[in-house]
């Protein structure tokens, strides 16, 4: 069971460094000041949520909780840039940011699934991770 909680930990702190990662590449094209805002915002949740899994984890490890590797922030800032090579609209990068948004919902509902008897603690994190992103997409969708 410690290994588990462990490897959804590991998980969610994945996916919101990739999080935090996607929105610090984006808001360096954005020009618009009030999407600029609302990434700023969606990014310090990202980031509670990080912080959360790092006061959490050390109840289970005496290590740091993964985080993306160098390879997958280098594919992810590539990745932007040729998205948005002819294209840098709000629109557009509202649109990158969805689809990584889509990607964490499916893969925190397939945690959540998957895994029924994690610790209450772990779960809650990853329900709260999970509801974080729905609200995210929700205010995403309005700059598509």
């Amino acid at each position: 069971m410690k290994k588990q909680n462990l490897n959804i930990l590991d998980e969610v702190n994945k996916g919101a460094t990739m999080g935090m990662d996607a929105i610090a590449f984006v808001s360096k094209k954005v020009k618009d000041k009030k999407f600029k805002k609302v990434l700023d915002i969606e990014y310090n949740k990202y980031e509670q949520i990080s912080y959360r899994i790092k006061d959490l984890y050390s109840q289970y490890s005496n290590k740091n909780p993964h985080e993306t590797n160098t390879m997958n922030k280098v594919m992810t800032w590539y990745g932007i840039q040729m998205k948005t090579i002819n294209d840098d609209t709000v629109s557009k990068l509202a649109e990158i940011l969805v689809q990584g948004t889509n990607l964490g919902i499916i893969e925190g509902r397939r945690l959540l699934n998957q895994n029924p008897k994690v610790s209450r603690n772990i779960k809650k994190i990853l329900n709260d991770f999970v509801a974080m992103l729905e609200d995210s997409l929700e205010t995403l969708k309005k700059f598509l």
